[in-house]
């Protein structure tokens, strides 16, 4: 998918016919801030570089992404005609302030969880807004997991319903690809697909003490060095320090994208 056309789409989904209401001032050139209202990680400014530049404003970038930055701090400077940075204004604040938020949010998880233990996203997602949201989890220090349906198989509990067996669902999966993951909701499933070559296993609503046990079981079946281990299902910041101490090799938080809170940014003239 060609993003750029994407920004382009959600400008124009705002513009509509015409901004109406900047069509009243005069042709005059001016220069506006985007400024933080708040301490965050910052994402997706080069996004809005290019949502301003579609209307021939000049941008200058003074905080990059991944840059922690501190309320009232500014972040970009635009100059272009009134009309033209007004009718920008709202599609790229929106745009950054989700992904900053999202930014910040995994930056935070991050630190909670062992250097060791990768964060992932999952696709818990805003229709549309997949690409950016994934990129701002990276920018916050995460890993953004699959982003369409298309890049890896996971068996999870709904296609085990439909074929009626885990085990005819993994071998099927073998003969065709050489990485699969696949979603368990107990210990005995995680030794399964550990035995049938799965490159990953979800704990899926797993405990802590049930993940440990589950460890255990792999490494008294020597399964444990042959596997990914992903723990997934409710868990929060308040949760997550737990859940890092576990043993697995990921943590998957549904919330960093489908949850987190935008950060305030304004533009003033």
């Amino acid at each position: 998918m060609d993003y750029k056309k994407q920004l382009l789409q959600f400008l124009a989904e705002d513009i509509g016919k015409g901004d109406i209401t900047s069509r009243l001032l005069p042709d005059k050139k001016i220069t506006a801030r985007i400024i933080s209202r708040e301490n965050a990680t910052l994402a997706g400014v080069a996004h809005a570089k290019e949502i301003f530049v579609s209307r021939n404003c000049s941008v200058r970038i003074q905080r990059k992404d991944g840059y922690m930055i501190t309320k009232n701090q500014t972040v970009m400077t635009i100059t272009g005609d009134a009309r033209d940075v007004l009718s920008c204004e709202r599609t790229a604040l929106n745009l950054m302030a989700r992904m900053s938020g999202i930014a910040t949010m995994t930056g935070a998880l991050v630190k909670k969880i062992p250097k060791k233990t990768k964060l992932y996203a999952t696709r818990k997602t805003a229709p549309g807004l997949r690409y950016f949201d994934k990129e701002a989890v990276m920018i916050g220090g995460g890993e953004r997991h699959r982003l369409r349906l298309d890049e890896m198989v996971m068996i999870k509990d709904n296609h085990i319903a439909v074929e009626g067996s885990l085990l005819s669902l993994i071998k099927k999966a073998k003969k065709r690809y050489k990485k699969f993951e696949v979603e368990v909701e107990n210990t005995s499933d995680a030794v399964l697909a550990a035995k049938e070559g799965a490159t990953i296993v979800m704990l899926d609503n797993f405990t802590p003490s049930q993940i440990e046990k589950t460890v255990r079981t792999l490494r008294d079946q020597r399964l444990r060095d042959n596997v990914l281990l992903e723990a997934s299902g409710g868990i929060n910041p308040k949760n997550i320090s737990r859940y890092g101490k576990t043993g697995v090799d990921i943590i998957s938080v549904g919330s960093i994208t489908s949850s987190a809170s935008g950060i305030d940014m304004s533009l003033e003239i």
